[in-house]
């Protein structure tokens, strides 16, 4: 295909604003698969996508189209997520592209998300194309969004394109502006080999399938070539594209968007954003500028329950994080629940999604700590140091000070529903920064810390606002806090995997959820058992439970009292024994269920 007749572009929009569905009629339209293979959101391959609705992997496709000229183009469309804790997918599909349309429902107008991916593509100096979708409805007002994508997004979208994803109108018209608007790709086809390693996965008959996109010279099947990053060095096998289904093909032309399979069974030698050269020429080569790292905002320890699965959770997390690139663990060990993984995240969904992955993909049975922040801590001796995990806080003498992380949020929703959200910041301790107007939607803009927000705060945003309001956060920096660990003790013995981070304010809060919720959740033992929360020494919050109790004196039929009472103090001397020396067996499913108390 000549370069200057392909196109690689993503679809970027905020959550539920059409991009699938509209992906679906491109297919489609083009023939890339027949009526009778399509199914709706045919892109989200993953049950859990078409279970919850979501886009969470972004996938690409090639399609030929045949323009009103008379020229055939090839069109490499990428489908993005829309969740704020999927961007750095959005990111990586971008830096492949050279064009991006901006899709915005017309029922909803710009939403948050809108904003931070039309920012992504800016970051990427790629050309933005404002498309209008749903224009279906009864109630899209196309007047009113595209003076809302001028307002906010700062697009001239006088002439944007109205579609709908799903009967298809202006389908044909948008093919026509993306051949002639979108530029084609920049790349020597003359030089030697060089491309980006885009994403990779983990296939159990093919190995490691890489897609990459060649910006210099060719790749073929048989070609030797070499990973920059990691030096390793393969032949490829197999190589091809997708429409969406695999086709094999012998070679990859400059600009174009594909696969590879090298029989690569060592998943650490392919990192996301890595180069891709001819193995011949190695020294002359120049890297690719690649992605930036990832950075994982959220925090928890995941443990199989089953101790002897340990092997596969590590074997099942290195073959997903090879397709996430977001996804980053450690090993931990805990002296309640074993060997396990000390996991980071970008956000609670995604830390979700990765749980219902490996217990989905990799039949695991799993155990969530409770979600925390990296908090920096300052000890008196003037060193640093990065707290992931609550069970690793130093000793409270030698703390200087802690400092949490916060965050830029911007929440976009009719003025209607202002009070109540403004209401919803304060109580997360959030401080206002700016508050604009664009018709008749109120933009927010707070500072909250992070870990205010990493729980329900979504969820709470999108009740007040019956679902009106979007949300979209970028990571600010860190301030000083008074911060507190609280500890949970279950029949005085601190369980370490229910032990929390949190501001001094909410302890007390926080703590009684969590000893009223163990209090329904750990069976009765013939002892009673205190549940406490502290702080260091001084506790919090306390709730017992009850001992299972015989009726030892139903053989005592009248007689002396002090008969009765024998017994009675013999069996509570008993139980005080047993309390001393008896085990508090806590089912793996109370851990599950308390630590939801925190989401």
């Amino acid at each position: 295909m000549n370069q200057k007749n392909i196109r690689n572009f993503a679809i970027v929009a905020h959550i539920d604003h059409g991009k699938s569905t509209l992906s679906d009629r491109l297919i489609e339209y083009t023939g890339g698969l027949q009526s009778r293979e399509m199914k709706a959101q045919v892109l989200d391959s993953m049950d859990i996508e078409r279970e919850r609705g979501i886009t969470i992997k972004a996938q690409t496709v090639r399609l030929n189209y045949t323009a009103k000229d008379g020229q055939v183009y090839q069109l490499n469309l990428m489908d993005t997520p829309g969740h704020v804790d999927f961007s750095y997918e959005v990111s990586r599909s971008l830096a492949a592209c050279e064009g991006a349309l901006i899709l915005v429902d017309a029922t909803q107008g710009v939403q948050a998300q809108t904003l931070a991916n039309a920012y992504l593509a800016l970051d990427n100096d790629l050309e933005m194309l404002p498309v209008l979708n749903k224009i279906d409805l009864p109630s899209s007002d196309v007047d009113g969004t595209r003076a809302q994508i001028a307002d906010v997004i700062g697009l001239d979208a006088a002439g944007a394109l109205c579609v709908s994803g799903k009967t298809g109108d202006g389908v044909p018209e948008l093919l026509e502006e993306i051949v002639h608007k979108l530029p084609s790709p920049r790349g020597n086809e003359n030089a030697a080999s060089r491309a980006l390693l885009v994403d990779s996965w983990y296939d159990s008959y093919l190995g490691v399938v890489i897609l990459v996109r060649v910006v210099d010279g060719r790749l073929v099947r048989g070609q030797k070539i070499k990973f920059m990053a990691t030096g390793a060095e393969y032949s490829i096998e197999k190589i091809g594209f997708f429409t969406p289904k695999m086709v094999d093909s012998d070679s990859l032309e400059t600009g174009e968007i594909g696969f590879i399979i090298t029989g690569m069974k060592t998943i650490h030698d392919c990192k996301v954003g890595d180069t891709i050269i001819d193995a011949k020429c190695s020294d002359k080569c120049e890297p690719l500028p690649g992605f930036k790292p990832s950075i994982p905002v959220v925090f928890s320890s995941f443990f199989p329950v089953e101790a002897d699965d340990y092997p596969n959770l590590r074997d099942s997390a290195e073959k997903l994080a090879l397709n996430d690139a977001s996804f980053m663990f450690t090993t931990e060990k805990s002296s309640a629940l074993g060997f396990g993984l000390r996991c980071g995240f970008l956000g609670l969904l995604h830390m979700e999604i990765i749980s219902e992955r490996l217990r989905r993909e990799f039949n695991l049975t799993l155990i969530n700590t409770v979600p925390s922040v990296l908090y920096k801590v300052y000890l008196r001796d003037g060193s640093v140091i990065d707290l992931e995990n609550p069970a690793d806080m130093p000793d409270p003498t030698k703390i200087a000070s802690i400092e949490e992380p916060w965050v830029r949020a911007t929440i976009m929703m009719p003025d209607k529903y202002m009070g109540g959200i403004m209401s919803l910041c304060s109580e997360r301790r959030g401080v206002q920064e700016n508050i604009s107007y664009v018709g008749n939607r109120a933009v927010l803009v707070y500072q909250l810390p992070l870990a205010e927000i990493v729980f329900d705060f979504y969820d709470r945003v999108k009740s007040i606002s019956s679902g009106y309001a979007s949300f979209d956060y970028v990571v600010h920096g860190y301030k000083a806090s008074d911060l507190v660990k609280v500890s949970i003790l279950v029949n005085d013995e601190n369980v370490e995997p229910l032990s929390f981070m949190c501001h001094r304010s909410a302890a007390e809060k926080r703590g009684r959820q969590i000893v009223e919720r163990l209090k329904d959740l750990i069976p009765r033992h013939q002892f009673k058992i205190p549940l406490q929360a502290a702080i260091g020494g001084k506790i919090i919050a306390r709730e017992t439970i009850a001992a299972y109790r015989k009726d030892v004196t139903a053989k005592c039929y009248g007689g002396d009292i002090t008969r009765k009472r024998k017994l009675l103090e013999k069996q509570k001397e008993g139980k005080k024994r047993m309390r001393t020396f008896g085990n508090v067996e806590i089912p793996q499913s109370a851990f599950i269920n308390a630590l939801k108390v925190s989401n």
